[in-house]
Order: structure tokens, then C-alpha cells, then sequence
């Protein structure tokens, strides 16, 4: 494959994390010889994280195979509609239909562990009198409904350095659902305790996805890393020139 015919795979954190949950994928991926963004996004809104997201895609030369994790997967499902994108790959993601919300999707299907773990937290929003509410999850709750099979140290960070995600991203609609168009791939993180697994599943079906299933937790990139790098190279190649 030469340089210009390359994607650039373009990883998209989740709420409670950062960039980092990719932190054993991205050498990963640079040691295949291939480039790698990964973005700090904000977790404001469904809809200003995707138009964050498709900048940076836009932005990006030539194709971009863009990846998904857990909210990461809805927001993917818009920004995803960019021209360069290639596929889409979700890992324990929302793959969501157009004018579908976090909140309907999640609905349809019993409560994971998550539900009775979370924290609400007011914070202010500049031009606004009216404070926005940020979502986190419990610090000593966090390694077992959303870590269980990551190194206790790890986890310990995580759970105190957490990214969270304002309560408003939940119940906007998605204004598309860029697997309509492009081909995509699912990994269903079959012992997560963040999402319920059937959420993953029953997305992934009705896009017609390629889909796996790893026995792992919701960070799955950092308990299963080759897992996924592996389901990223399969994107790569079958939508590579």
C-alpha cells in the first residue's frame, strides 16, 4: 500500500476517559506503519463533539478509517459522514440511527451497572446563567463497571482523572448515521458492566456490521489491545486502494 493510498485511522475517546484509554493501541498502529490521531474531544454535546471530530477529519490528507469507543461510537456516527472517511470501526459503541439519542438507544434494554454509579455535577457555561450538569462515574465505583480487567493501578488513575461527559450529549438526536453509507465494523465487549452488551449488539446488527465479540470489559482498547488493533487492520485493508 503506498503512502498516498494509507488512511489515517483517527481513534475517538469516550465519556469518562481520554485520549489515553488508547494508550496500548497507538504504538500499536504506528508499529503497522500506519498514522494515528487521536483527539481530546470535548464531551460538551453530541453535536459539537461530532463537528469537532469531522474538522479534524477534514483536516486529515487523504482517508481516514475513524474508530469509535462507547460514546465515542455516537459520535463517530455523525462526523462519520465526511467524504474521507473510509469506514468505521466502534469498539463497545452506540451506533446510533438518524435522529436517534444516547438516552432512546440505551432505553430499549435493561440498565447496565453503570445506572446507580453515576455523578452529577453542576458546572458553569459561559454566557449562560444557567449552570450545564457534567455525568461521571463514582471513583471507587469506576474499576468494576468500567475496568475490571485492567491493571488495579491503571484503573486507580482512571477512576480520579476521569473526562466527563455533559449530561446534554445524552438525549440530542443524531442528525445521521454515517453507516448507512460506509462500511463498518463492531466489537461488542461481552462483559462490559458500562453498556449493556445487548446495546452493542443490537446497533451493530442493524447496521449490518462486521461484528466480533471479546469476553473483556468496557476498555476493551487497554484490556484487549491487539484484539482491537486487529479489527482496526481488517477496516484498514478491506477499504484500502
Amino acid at each position: 500500500m503506498s503512502r498516498s493510498d494509507r488512511p489515517t485511522v483517527v481513534l475517538v475517546h469516550g465519556a469518562f476517559a481520554d485520549a489515553s484509554s488508547y494508550a496500548e493501541v497507538i504504538p500499536r498502529l504506528i508499529a503497522r506503519g500506519l498514522d494515528v490521531v487521536a483527539p481530546a474531544v470535548p464531551n460538551r454535546s453530541l453535536l459539537g463533539d461530532a463537528a469537532y471530530v469531522a474538522e479534524i477529519v477534514r483536516q486529515t490528507p487523504g482517508p481516514v478509517v475513524l474508530v469509535g469507543h462507547s460514546y465515542g461510537g455516537a459520535v463517530i456516527t455523525v462526523a462519520g459522514t465526511e467524504d474521507n472517511v473510509t469506514a468505521l470501526v466502534y469498539l463497545a459503541g452506540y451506533a446510533l440511527e438518524e435522529g436517534e439519542s444516547l438516552g432512546e438507544l440505551q432505553g430499549r434494554f435493561p440498565d447496565s451497572d453503570l445506572a446507580d454509579a453515576l455523578v452529577y455535577t453542576p458546572y458553569p457555561v459561559e454566557g449562560s446563567d444557567r449552570p450545564g450538569t457534567d455525568v461521571s462515574v463514582r471513583p471507587d465505583r469506576f474499576p468494576t463497571v468500567f475496568a475490571a480487567d485492567v491493571d488495579p493501578r491503571l484503573a486507580s488513575v482512571l477512576a480520579v482523572s476521569q473526562r466527563p461527559l455533559a449530561a446534554q450529549a445524552f438525549t440530542e438526536a443524531a442528525p445521521a448515521a454515517a453507516w448507512k453509507t460506509k462500511p463498518s465494523w463492531g466489537l461488542v465487549a461481552s462483559a462490559d458492566h458500562t453498556i449493556n452488551p445487548d446495546v452493542e449488539r443490537y446497533g451493530y446488527r442493524r447496521a449490518g456490521m462486521t461484528t466480533v465479540e471479546v469476553d473483556s470489559s468496557h476498555l476493551v482498547m487497554l484490556a484487549h489491545p491487539e484484539r482491537v488493533v486487529r479489527l482496526i487492520e481488517e477496516a484498514v485493508r478491506a477499504t484500502s486502494r
